[in-house]
């Protein structure tokens, strides 16, 4: 759990791979664009900062979050050199049992998508209790959490493609 005041999305940039050779995806929900917006941003400019050419960042928008698993698959297989894809959604709980069954749901197809395939996807989904969480994770007090699965998506290429060398594919 965070810490109040903490920002979790600083890294050391020297323990970070350049990203200049990596095409990444960014799969973002249209639902709450104020936060997925800031999530999109945070990693952009995280790609960026870690070397990442802006040409090679391929952003598409769905719906909402439930679909960003059918977008993240159509990513893939129409770009079949990307090498990370980010997902950035958010769903806040409401009164319903809608949060859990989207929740369970998105979080289920990025597991599957990971396990069948071969490219890294990047779980970036807000679920928060209220807006303000979600506020304070994509930008506010607590840093930005597109910024931090950028940075996994990046170390997240360079172990496929350090697994590739070495012969260790399907």
């Amino acid at each position: 759990m965070a810490t109040a005041n903490k920002n979790l999305s600083t890294y050391n940039k020297e323990e970070i791979p350049n990203a200049k050779d990596f095409k990444f995806g960014i799969v973002v929900s249209e639902w709450n664009p104020k936060i997925t917006q800031n999530l999109f941003q945070g990693a952009f400019d995280a790609f960026l900062e870690n070397g990442a050419i802006k040409e090679n960042i391929v952003r598409w928008n769905v719906p909402g979050s439930f679909e960003l698993v059918y977008g993240a698959k159509k990513m893939i297989e129409s770009f079949e050199m990307l090498d990370a894809i980010i997902v950035v959604g958010v769903v806040i709980q409401g009164e319903t049992k809608h949060f859990d069954f989207v929740c369970q749901g998105v979080t289920q197809g990025v597991i599957d998508l990971n396990v069948k395939g071969d490219t890294p996807i990047i779980f970036c989904v807000l679920t928060d209790n209220h807006i303000q969480q979600s506020i304070d994770r994509s930008g506010g007090r607590h840093g930005n959490k597109g910024t931090e699965a950028a940075i996994a998506a990046i170390k997240m290429a360079q172990l496929r493609k350090d697994a590739k060398f070495y012969g260790f594919q399907d």
